[in-house]
């Protein structure tokens, strides 16, 4: 078996324990530990169907059999715990701007953070004397790094250069790419502006998806996203602001086998591979790129340092609520594409990997498509969190506890 393993350039909120509103749960240990309850189609007015008789939708279950499945994947979310760090700092001639801890959410939430601590940089007194000329910096090259810096570019800064050890196969690239807040554990003094940021970024996928970004030509669609409950989706504070109410529906996989869930009709799936390949191709004519390891921020000769570092961050500002949440996801292949133009996100049990380590699993299916791929290698099925998982405990035995709860939900 080929693992791929990739530390993420981005950082992600993380808590000692996420709870099931934030990372929650995950793929059940074995098929037979799954608990779902499926519902028949004419099912009215259970405790899932909120009112009136749910509507029916058909969905055809995607090939999971061995020949089907693609490269196994191995990625290390960079979560802090409580909250990600967003804030400024002066430390000697610099003003350092933090952007990571965002988890499974780095997605989600990249643009409007990106917004976000630009603005609190500029709003103080050493971000108000840096020029447009002068030299910025940006640490790290995840999706929370190169938004950063496309914000920077927009605002009409002319010398930016992202330094990071690493550019090509981060956990960004692999990341599944639903638009959804998870693995996330925000205190409440914060959980306001994290939804607001999270609408933000809502905002400008939707222009993607809608033709309405010129620098982005595609990365980002509106497909339907399914979910157990409307508190496990994390969406409840985007309905009204961008979002319209979840539906209860029951989904007929053509099996005999039907599960009731609610949906969200205008969710956004982030083709994140597609739009990492887009950012970089943009601001490849915009800002300078420096191949190497950032050990301290002082390294870098410009007032004004962007960090966004991800896992490398907790080393950077020595702070220990760093974690790596390790996921475990696989790519689909030979499937067929229309049949894949939705998204699933269901949590399962929590339990133990083979290292010993708690595991909160869950199965999610979005349609991504790798760049250089066939048209119908389309697909990547999920994933694990496994807090405090690293490349020492790869927890291989996770991918076939994945397919299993997939089958499972399906009724395969």
């Amino acid at each position: 078996m080929s693992t791929n393993s990739s530390r993420e350039e981005e950082t992600a909120p993380a808590s000692g324990q996420l709870t099931r509103r934030t990372v929650i749960a995950g793929f059940v240990g074995t098929a037979s530990v799954l608990a779902l309850a499926a519902c028949a189609p004419n099912a009215a007015g259970g405790s899932s169907l909120a009112s009136g008789v749910p509507e029916i939708r058909k969905i055809v279950p995607p090939r999971l059999d061995t020949a089907y499945l693609g490269e196994k994947v191995l990625c290390y979310r960079p979560m802090r715990k409580g909250a990600p760090n967003m804030s400024v700092d002066v430390v000697g001639n610099q003003l350092i701007a933090h952007n990571y801890g965002h988890g499974g959410s780095g997605w989600t939430l990249a643009p409007g953070t990106a917004r976000y601590v630009v603005d609190l940089a500029e709003a103080t007194e050493q971000g108000k004397a840096v020029s447009k000329t002068d030299p910025v910096y940006v640490v790290g090259a995840g999706v929370i790094g190169l938004f950063t810096a496309y914000e920077l570019v927009q605002r009409g800064y002319t010398n930016v250069t992202v330094v990071a050890d690493k550019f090509e196969k981060l956990t960004s690239h692999n990341a599944g790419g639903l638009l959804a807040p998870v693995s996330m554990d925000n205190a409440p003094e914060i959980q306001k502006i994290i939804d607001q940021i999270g609408i933000d970024a809502y905002k400008f996928y939707a222009r993607v998806a809608a033709g309405d970004e010129p620098n982005f030509p595609g990365g980002a669609k509106i497909v339907p996203s399914y979910f157990d409950t409307r508190e496990d989706s994390g969406l409840e504070p985007y309905v009204g602001q961008v979002m319209k109410p979840a539906k209860d529906v029951v989904l007929d996989f053509g099996n005999g086998t039907t599960r009731a869930m609610v949906a969200y009709d205008d969710g956004i799936f982030m083709d994140t591979a597609v739009m990492m390949h887009a950012l970089r191709a943009y601001l490849d004519a915009h800002v300078t790129f420096e191949q190497r390891k950032v050990v301290d921020f002082a390294e870098l000769p410009g007032a004004l340092v962007f960090d966004s570092a991800g896992l490398g961050s907790g080393a950077l500002n020595g702070d220990g609520d760093v974690v790596s949440v390790q996921g475990h996801l696989i790519m689909l292949k030979d499937q067929v594409p229309e049949d894949l133009q939705s998204m699933i996100l269901v949590y399962f049990s929590e339990g133990t990997t083979q290292a010993g380590q708690k595991v909160k699993r869950s199965f999610y299916i979005f349609p991504k498509h790798l760049p250089g791929t066939g048209v119908n290698d389309v697909g990547v099925v999920g994933g694990t969190f496994v807090e405090g998982g690293t490349s020492e405990t790869p927890n291989e035995q996770e991918f076939d506890t994945l397919i299993a709860g997939a089958k499972s939900f399906y009724g395969i």
